[in-house]
C-alpha cells in the first residue's frame, strides 16, 4: 500500500512539474491567482468592464483569465487590440457557440454568432450588399422622419401637462418602432406594442444571460434546474412564431417583388427567388438576419440616446452650443432633416464622445482562435475565448487627454472614426467581425438626438443639477443602458 501510494504521488508530482515546465516554456500571458474548479470567475464583479481594468493595471494590457476550464484572454489597449483585429483578425475571426445563442439564434444562423467561414461570409455579404448598405439606409430617411415627428408630439404632450418625460423609455420606443418598420413593414402599439417589448426585453436578458455550465460543464445541471433553459425556449418559440406569422404575411402579399420594398422582409424573399449563394436562402436564416436587427438595432440605439442626454443634461454649456448649431441649421424649420445632419459636425462630435465614454458594448462580443499563435511574444492556446474591453481602451490616458471628462471639442477637426479604422475607438468593433450596421445605428441616432435638441429644451426636475445629482451607474449585462431611467422636464424652443 506504501509503494502504491508513493508511486501515484511520484507520478502526479512529475506530471505538476512537467506541466510547470511545459507552460513557463511556452510564455503565458501574465494571470491573477485562480482557485480550483472556478479559475477566476469569483473575480468577475457586478460590472466585467470595470474589473477587468483594475486587473489590467496589475497584470497589463494582455492578461489571461480561466473561466473555469476555459482561458480567456482580456485585451485592454488599442495596440493589443490591434494584434486581434487587424494583423491576426483571421486567426480570431471565430465566435464562441454557446448553449443560449444556439437556443435563441436558430442554432447561430445569424452573422452576429455564425461560426467563421464559407456561411458566415455569405450571409454577411446579403447583410452589408442588400439590406445595411448607405443606399439602402438613406432608402429608409422617410420612416426615421415620421417616426422622430410621432415622438416630438409626444413629448410636446407632456410639455403641455408640465409632466416629465422618460426619455429612456421613448429612446426604447422609437428605436423598437424604427426597427419594426424597416425590418417587419410593421409597429406594434397598444397591448401588442407592450407585450412584444416585453418579449424582446425577455430576449435580450436570456441572450446576455451567463452561463455557468458554458465555462464549467458538470454545473451546467444548475442551469437546467433554475429553469433557465426551459425559459430561453419559450422565449425563443414565442419570437419565432410572430417572425413567422411576418413572413407568411409578407408572401402572401407578394406581387412582383423587387429589392426596392419597404421592409427587410420582402428584400431577404426576393434574395431568395433571385440569388445563388451554394445554399438555400431558407425560411430559417431569414428569420436569424431578422433577428440580428433587433439584437443590433434597438437596444444599442436606445443606450446611446438615453445616455447622449444625460450627457447634454449634466453639461448645460454643451447642450446649449449644439442647440445653437441645431437652430442655425434649421434656419427657422420645426424640424431638422436628415439633409441637416450633414451641416451638424458638433452633433457628430458629440455622438462620437458619448461612444467613447458610454459604449453601448462596453465588452465587445467574445471571439475564439481557431489555431495556437504567438501574441506580442505570449503563447496562446487555440481555442482561447477573447474578451476585448472597449470601455477601458477608450478611456486610456496614453491616448486620451482627460479620459474621463465628456468634451466633444476633441472631435472636432479629428479624423478618428468610430467604423473600426481607429483601435482607439471601436464601438462597433472592427475587422471582419466588426458590426456590418454602423450606418443604420447612426443615422437613427443622430435624427433623433438633433430633434430633441432643436425643438426641446431639457432640465431635471425641481431644478436639480445634472452634474451633481444624476445617477450614472450601469446595468448588468451586454449592452450597458442607465441604471435608473433618465427623467427630464421639456420645454418646447420658441427661438
Amino acid at each position: 500500500m506504501v509503494l502504491i501510494i508513493s508511486s501515484i504521488l511520484l507520478i502526479l508530482f512529475l506530471l505538476i512539474k512537467w506541466y510547470s515546465n511545459s507552460t513557463k516554456s511556452k510564455n503565458l500571458p501574465p494571470s491573477p491567482p485562480k482557485l480550483p474548479i472556478i479559475g477566476n470567475l469569483h473575480q468577475l464583479g457586478r460590472l466585467p468592464h470595470r474589473t477587468f481594468l483594475s486587473l489590467a493595471k496589475k497584470y497589463g494590457p494582455i492578461m489571461q483569465l480561466h473561466f473555469g476550464s476555459v482561458p480567456v484572454l482580456v485585451i485592454s489597449s488599442a495596440d493589443a487590440a490591434r494584434e486581434i483585429l487587424k494583423t491576426h483578425d483571421l486567426v480570431f475571426a471565430n465566435r464562441p457557440q454557446k448553449k443560449n445563442y444556439k437556443i435563441l439564434i436558430y442554432d447561430c444562423k445569424d452573422v452576429s454568432t455564425a461560426p467563421y467561414g464559407e456561411y458566415w461570409r455569405q450571409i454577411k455579404s446579403i447583410s452589408v450588399l442588400h439590406l445595411l448598405s448607405a443606399k439602402r439606409v438613406q432608402s429608409l430617411r422617410a420612416v426615421r422622419e415620421e417616426e422622430v415627428g410621432l415622438m416630438m408630439e409626444k413629448i410636446k404632450h407632456y410639455s403641455s401637462k408640465s409632466l416629465p418625460v422618460n426619455i429612456s423609455e421613448l429612446a426604447s420606443k422609437i428605436t423598437n418602432d424604427i426597427v419594426c418598420r424597416v425590418a417587419l413593414g410593421r409597429k406594434y402599439d397598444g397591448e401588442s406594442g407592450k407585450g412584444f417589448k416585453k418579449l424582446l426585453r425577455e430576449f435580450n436578458e436570456s441572450l446576455s444571460a451567463f452561463i455557468v455550465g458554458a465555462y464549467v460543464p458538470w454545473l451546467d445541471w444548475v442551469t437546467h434546474v433554475s429553469g433557465f433553459y426551459a425559459r430561453a425556449k419559450k422565449v425563443a418559440k414565442q419570437f419565432d412564431e410572430l417572425l413567422e406569422d411576418v413572413v407568411e404575411d409578407h408572401i402572401n402579399r407578394q406581387k412582383g417583388v423587387n429589392e426596392d420594398h419597404d421592409d427587410f422582409v420582402d428584400v431577404l424573399l426576393w434574395i431568395q427567388k433571385t440569388e445563388s449563394l451554394g445554399f438555400p436562402i431558407d425560411r430559417t436564416i431569414i428569420k436569424a438576419l431578422l433577428l440580428d436587427m433587433f439584437i443590433g438595432g434597438t437596444d444599442t440605439i436606445s443606450s446611446l440616446l438615453e445616455w447622449e442626454m444625460t450627457e447634454l443634461i449634466r453639461h448645460p454649456n454643451i447642450m446649449k452650443k449644439l442647440q445653437e448649431e441645431a437652430r442655425l441649421v434649421a434656419n427657422g424649420r420645426k424640424h431638422i432633416t436628415e439633409e441637416d445632419l450633414s451641416h451638424m459636425n458638433y452633433l457628430k462630435a458629440v455622438v462620437k464622445e458619448t461612444l467613447r465614454l458610454h459604449p453601448p458594448f462596453p465588452l465587445l462580443v467574445p471571439r475564439v482562435n481557431t489555431q495556437d499563435i504567438k501574441l506580442n511574444g505570449y503563447h496562446i492556446k487555440a481555442g482561447t475565448h477573447v474578451i476585448i474591453n472597449n470601455w477601458s481602451i477608450a478611456r486610456d490616458p496614453t491616448n486620451w487627454n482627460q479620459p474621463e471628462e465628456f468634451k466633444p471639442e476633441r472631435f472636432l477637426n479629428n479624423p478618428i472614426d468610430i467604423k473600426g479604422n481607429d483601435l482607439i475607438l471601436t464601438p462597433f468593433g472592427a475587422g471582419r467581425r466588426g458590426c456590418p450596421g454602423v450606418v443604420y445605428a447612426i443615422a437613427a441616432n443622430e435624427i433623433v438626438l438633433a430633434n430633441l435638441i432643436h425643438q426641446f429644451d431639457w432640465e431635471l426636475p425641481g431644478g436639480a443639477k445634472g452634474l451633481e445629482t444624476l445617477d450614472m451607474s450601469e446595468t448588468i449585462g451586454f449592452i450597458a443602458h442607465r441604471n435608473t431611467p433618465l427623467v427630464a422636464l421639456a420645454t418646447p424652443n420658441k427661438k
